[in-house]
């Protein structure tokens, strides 16, 4: 499977992220069981106006990857959240009846305080 040209895009596409209540809980235990050092790196770095707040710009990827929310498991992959980068990529649909319901919006609605 082809991968996402994400090296270089210091998270442009990444937010703000909508998430649910189940991804808020996966994140939260994340969070909180990180190296305090690690955690305070990824906290205090500084982002472009919109994006989430778990993009590490240092490494240029995903700070929380193993529990990032659905979303952006889909991004790029899904014709409604298409790479501008790799457009190719977006070859499936998505399923517009998800039962799974939106609480707020990473960055937005919840924010590193809420983490805490």
């Amino acid at each position: 499977m082809d991968t996402l040209p994400c090296l270089g895009c210091k998270g442009l596409c990444c937010g703000p992220v909508p998430v649910t209540e189940n991804e808020l809980k996966k994140i939260k235990k994340k969070i909180k069981t990180m190296p305090v050092k690690i955690r305070s790196e990824l906290e205090n770095q500084k982002r472009y106006y919109g994006t989430c707040i778990f993009y590490d710009t240092n490494n240029d990827r995903c700070g929380i990857h193993s529990v990032r929310p659905e979303i952006c498991r889909m991004f790029g992959y899904y014709k409604e959240l298409v790479c501008f980068r790799k457009p190719e990529l977006a070859t499936k649909n998505m399923n517009t009846n998800d039962p799974k319901k939106h609480v707020g919006m990473l960055t937005i609605d919840f924010t590193w305080s809420y983490f805490k």
